[in-house]
């Protein structure tokens, strides 16, 4: 007795399995302006399938297909229109030039005469490289100085658990980071020698992007770019002066030693 309903509870069991079918949440990030499929898990389209692909749980269809048709919604929302690609054979779903407009949950829905399966993406969208700017109005000499300053400031948008940095070579000038959501983020730098070693780097959990500082952002500021060569040239001049005055203390004590051995 005590095995037939154990058997029978086992059965139970495999028929839930049969007819609700699965419920599972993947994670897939992208960067943005890039494509990103999302996978149906269906090897190949059979006669009795039909797959229905939603954005949000329970939101609004965005895609169908039968294996033979594929079906793209007339009143579809604006943000995914000719946007979306379904595979014929597999029905999986293809997102292009994504946007952050499209970062959130899709729902795939298999169904079929008997039973049916349902799987879930969370897709997140990260931004592009960090953006440099640097406004002329923002390069100015400071009063009793000669030499000009360049501020620059390095954006990012719509990252999560990240930090900005400015860097010089291999060597971290400032950083800031974040642990919000879909957030922006901006970092100003304020340097005197302007020079293509400076970058500025996003380091997140995903991936790290680096965008090297372009020169010509500041050319418009008339001591930004010379002021590198104009300190060059002094600390060129101050250790020939060294060099010079060693070279002369060094002849004066020379004479002087030779004037007290002659005494």
């Amino acid at each position: 007795m005590l095995c037939t309903f154990a058997f029978c509870c086992l059965c139970c069991c495999c028929l839930v399995g049969v007819f609700a079918g699965t419920d599972e949440l993947k994670s897939v990030s992208v960067m943005e302006g890039n494509s990103v499929s999302l996978n149906s898990s269906v090897t190949e389209i059979q006669k009795d399938e039909e797959i229905f692909w939603t954005f949000g749980t329970n939101g609004p269809l965005i895609a169908k297909t039968n294996g033979v048709k594929n079906t793209i919604p007339d009143n579809l929302d604006g943000r995914f229109r000719d946007r979306l690609k379904l595979d014929e054979k597999t029905g999986s779903l293809t997102i292009m030039n994504i946007t952050t407009d499209h970062a959130g949950v899709y729902e795939v829905k298999i169904s079929r005469s008997s039973s049916s399966s349902t799987y879930r993406f969370t897709v997140t969208v990260y931004a592009p490289l960090p953006v440099i700017s640097s406004n002329s109005s923002d390069c100015s000499s400071p009063s009793g100085s000669s030499v000009s300053r360049c501020v620059l400031l390095c954006s990012v948008v719509n990252v999560s658990d990240a930090t900005l940095s400015w860097y010089k070579g291999n060597s971290v000038l400032s950083n800031i980071s974040v642990s919000d959501l879909s957030i922006s983020l901006s970092l100003p730098l304020e340097i005197e020698c302007l020079d293509d070693s400076y970058s500025c780097v996003v380091a997140s959990s995903f991936t790290n992007w680096t965008t090297h500082l372009n020169t010509e952002l500041c050319q418009t500021c008339p001591d930004c770019v010379f002021c590198c060569h104009v300190s060059e040239a002094v600390i060129r001049l101050v250790i020939s002066a060294l060099v010079g005055v060693a070279a002369a203390c060094i002849v004066v004590y020379d004479i002087t030693s030779r004037k007290q051995e002659r005494t």
